[in-house]
């Protein structure tokens, strides 16, 4: 974030240290402020306790009160302000079972996952690094606070996080801390899918999503999640140089599923069990069809190629044809996927039409033109239509689109009477 936010997270540690109260810079933007990355949101760690928060700052927002967070606004910024704590039990391995306040920055700081996000920073800037989370990332290390395996049974989630940070990072997962992470992966099945999500949302998205992969491969741990998933067979494929760049997220999505030989069912089923949205799920599983038609055809011969591609956009939409195009242009395994990652682009800029809206005529037409009441026989027929004119076997103009229906419409009648 830019230097006023930073200035204004700095304003009110000031003031809670102008009122008696300790209080710091904690976390993610201390640690990223640290290695010189962009800071997302900033968040401080006080002795004060959170009805002492809310008297000091005029504009608050109790979002997390049984945990002593509240949230402070400066200029519509949100803060989040949380008393120094120490936590009981965890229940269902994700979440303490109740906090008790503290007025010790180290004891805090303690309960933390890895030592590189348990640094803290003071209003003038000096850093309080209790547990070397400096050294280890300058040693390139990822390594829990304390005994990995009492922080991966305290939060399950923390080990999707430890294959995150490594990956976003650039670090190894130190030893004890990798040991730890295989020996407690059957607690995942206790982590809802929505949490799941969210984390391989970020490994895929993040600096490195390829690392973040193997790591997932290596551990096997998307064999331990709530629901049996058909990504977690990941750790037998191997990927194609150049699948990480692909551009959009749904593109590296679905690419993993055509490299574990998914059908769309299998993918979109996946895509539900990890709360994914509809439009997300949509997408994904647009492109899985569509390589699927694609891979029925015959793509070796040069004539029957290009209709395969044309009537494979028209079922699935521009959108996913042009993905699959860049899919194919990372493996190129044999002639049939060459042309279609050389030609598919240019086939779909020269289509003169690529959906219903598109032709020239409507149903309303069609019905004045046959004397025909509606029925199911119309979109059969402007399917036909589409695909003809698409293909360019017909002008999308009006005249022939009806002279054709009327032709087409006296075959489909013929093929329903045998």
């Amino acid at each position: 974030m830019s230097e006023p936010l930073e200035q204004q997270a700095l304003q009110i540690v000031r003031e809670l240290n102008m009122h008696g109260y300790a209080a710091y810079l904690v976390g993610g933007c201390v640690r990223d402020k640290q290695l010189g990355r962009p800071v997302k949101d900033y968040d401080i760690a006080t002795s004060a306790k959170p009805e002492d928060v809310q008297k000091l700052f005029p504009r608050t927002i109790p979002t997390g009160l049984q945990h002593g967070t509240i949230t402070v606004l400066r200029n519509r910024v949100p803060y989040e302000v949380t008393t120094f704590r120490r936590e009981g039990n965890y229940e269902a391995f994700r979440r303490p079972s109740e906090v008790e306040y503290i007025d010790n920055l180290q004891e805090d700081l303690e309960r933390r996952d890895f030592t590189m996000n348990s640094m803290a920073l003071d209003a003038e800037g000096k850093l309080v690094d209790p547990f070397g989370g400096m050294n280890d990332v300058r040693d390139g290390l990822l390594r829990c606070v304390g005994d990995p395996r009492e922080r991966f049974q305290e939060d399950a989630l923390r080990m999707l996080r430890c294959i995150r940070f490594a990956a976003e990072y650039g670090l190894r997962i130190e030893q004890g801390t990798w040991t730890a992470l295989l020996e407690k992966l059957p607690l995942l099945r206790h982590i809802a899918m929505e949490r799941v999500r969210a984390e391989l949302e970020r490994m895929m998205n993040g600096s490195d999503p390829q690392q973040a992969l193997r790591l997932l491969a290596a551990s096997k741990a998307l064999r331990y999640v709530k629901q049996e998933l058909r990504l977690a067979d990941l750790d037998g494929a191997e990927a194609d140089p150049g699948w990480a760049e692909l551009p959009e997220a749904e593109w590296r999505w679905a690419y993993w599923f055509m490299k574990l030989g998914a059908d769309r069912l299998e993918t979109e089923n996946d895509l539900r069990q990890l709360t994914f949205s509809k439009q997300q799920t949509e997408a994904i599983g647009s492109i899985l069809g569509a390589y699927h038609a694609v891979e029925a055809g015959n793509g070796d011969l040069p004539a029957e190629a290009k209709r395969i591609w044309v009537l494979a956009a028209l079922q699935f939409g521009i959108p996913a044809m042009s993905a699959l195009a860049s899919l194919y242009a990372l493996q190129r395994d044999d002639r049939a996927q060459q042309r279609w990652a050389d030609c598919g682009p240019a086939w779909l800029e020269g289509l003169p039409v690529s959906q219903l809206s598109d032709l020239a005529i409507t149903g309303k037409d069609l019905i004045e033109t046959l004397r025909r009441k509606p029925g199911p026989w119309m979109g059969k027929l402007l399917q036909r239509l589409l695909e003809q004119a698409a293909l360019g076997e017909l002008p999308n103009e009006r005249s022939p689109l009806l002279a054709a229906a009327e032709a087409e419409y006296e075959r489909m009648q013929e093929m329903d009477t045998q």
